[in-house]
């Protein structure tokens, strides 16, 4: 189960390292499995509509079971699909890289983080290193 208490820690793990980084502020979004939000931050400076992008890269990365980089990249090669699966979705799945699943030790879906506010290849890398540094898994 992902709870709230590390939700956040994912969340703030992945703005230090993007405040490590200098990246232009960001939005962080962790959804559930279900896809419901269970932490939200946006740094000063970012944008109103980050929300809606962070969560959309979480969802999408939900929805389809993996990454958004890889939604990213499969709308290159089909954007007839992805138009139609964002029409499906209510225009709920951005196709940028920046979502990413959060697993548990068995591969099992607990959820998903999202980030917008710069490149999505920056978004990303802060989303991987704030699931990388929380420990999901603590000893019994």
């Amino acid at each position: 189960m992902l709870s709230l208490s590390i939700a956040s820690a994912i969340i703030d793990e992945a703005l230090a390292e993007a405040r490590r980084r200098s990246f232009q502020p960001l939005a962080v979004a962790v959804l559930d499995a279900g896809g419901h939000l269970i932490a939200y931050k946006r740094e000063d400076g970012a944008g109103i509509v980050r929300f809606d992008i962070a969560y959309g890269k979480a969802w999408g990365s939900l929805g389809m079971g993996f990454g958004s980089r890889e939604l990213s990249q499969r709308a290159a090669k089909n954007p007839t699909f992805i138009t139609t699966l964002t029409s499906v979705s209510g225009g709920r799945m951005i196709p940028s890289p920046g979502g990413v699943l959060i697993l548990d030790a068995d591969k099992k879906v607990l959820g998903a983080i999202g980030i917008s506010g710069d490149v999505g290849d920056n978004d990303e890398i802060a989303a991987l290193a704030g699931i990388a540094k929380v420990n999901l898994f603590p000893a019994p």
